[in-house]
């Protein structure tokens, strides 16, 4: 790296800066050297001041465009909701600058492919906020997988549930079970971090199918869905997600020639390796924020001393993996 990117300053603008920003992804903005937090936007003028005054940022916004346009701003990271990011990514790309989109890319693989292509016409960096690829502890199951500590790796499965929420059966409007905004519910909020780590741990995706419905009718997106699918790697893979069931489950199984690799996606709880020299459990945390990693290793790429791993293209995939299981292509 040279001292000119030794000394560089990356100015980053956040979008829609709610509560995702505030623990999660706007301290790991800060904290990583090489990068700043300039500008905020968010609709509600008071709020994004707010913010801004709490969080030490010294431009703040209440109009996107003004935010993307801003001469002192050299990357967006977009925070919003689904159903804008085409629409604020598109405008980012225009703008030629560096972006971040937070996951899932767009509620939809056509979406989503726009959005990727209209960053890689201008061969812009487009990453997107899958970080679990990025945290120690999906890296370590990657490193048992790549040292072959379970043998061949045959079948990979996962279940999800989680009861009714109170804000569920009261009705009361939430944007993540707005079938406009999400068709799939949860499911898009959440069954995409599986999703995504499964083609980072495992090789893309190369087939699957599945089956939606809402059975609660609690409200209009999705709230059951079950698929299997085939990686280009023969491996094959079921997966079931359910937001009205009893109990809340959280549970992946990776199926080895010689053992096992037990894990959840949300849940701290240890990873459990289990082959012949027995059952080894492993505790690893997560970083005070979340995205720290994440952001660290965009800092990395964008000086010229690694490859992210989450990227537009990859997010795509995975964006039409979930459109296979929804059934809406």
């Amino acid at each position: 790296m040279s001292a000119i990117n030794q000394k560089k300053i990356i100015r980053w603008g956040i979008i829609g800066c709610g509560d995702v920003t505030e623990k999660k992804s706007g301290p790991a903005y800060q904290k990583t050297e090489g990068f700043e937090i300039v500008a905020v936007m968010r609709r509600d003028a008071e709020k994004a001041a707010d913010y801004a005054k709490r969080h030490g940022v010294k431009k703040h916004y209440s109009d996107a465009d003004a935010l993307i346009n801003d001469p002192e701003v050299d990357a967006v990271y977009i925070a919003t909701p689904p159903d804008s990011h085409k629409l604020y990514g598109l405008k980012v790309a225009q703008a030629g600058k560096i972006c971040c989109i937070e996951k899932p890319l767009a509620p939809s693989y056509e979406d989503s492919k726009a959005i990727y292509e209209a960053f890689e016409a201008k061969k812009i960096p487009l990453f997107t906020a899958y970080y679990r690829r990025t945290l120690p502890r999906f890296k370590q199951i990657k490193k048992w997988l790549d040292a072959n500590s379970i043998g061949q790796i045959r079948h990979i499965s996962w279940h999800l549930s989680k009861p009714a929420s109170p804000q569920d059966v009261s009705g009361l409007y939430n944007w993540r079970t707005d079938a406009e905004v999400a068709k799939g519910g949860y499911f898009d909020d959440l069954a995409s971090h599986g999703l995504d780590l499964f083609n980072y741990l495992l090789g893309d995706i190369k087939e699957v199918s599945g089956i939606s419905l809402n059975q609660q009718n609690l409200y209009s997106a999705k709230d059951a869905l079950v698929a299997c699918w085939l990686h280009e790697s023969g491996i094959t893979g079921t997966g079931s997600w359910n937001f009205g069931c009893a109990t809340r489950e959280d549970k992946v199984i990776i199926y080895g020639s010689q053992g096992t690799i037990e894990f959840s996606i949300f849940d701290e709880n240890p990873i459990v390796l289990t082959n012949e020299n027995g059952v080894i459990p492993l505790t690893i945390e997560h970083p005070e924020n979340v995205q720290f990693n994440h952001v660290g290793e965009m800092k990395e790429q964008l000086f010229g001393i690694g490859i992210h791993p989450s990227n537009g293209k990859t997010a795509t995939h995975t964006s039409w993996v979930m459109d296979r299981i929804m059934g809406i292509l």
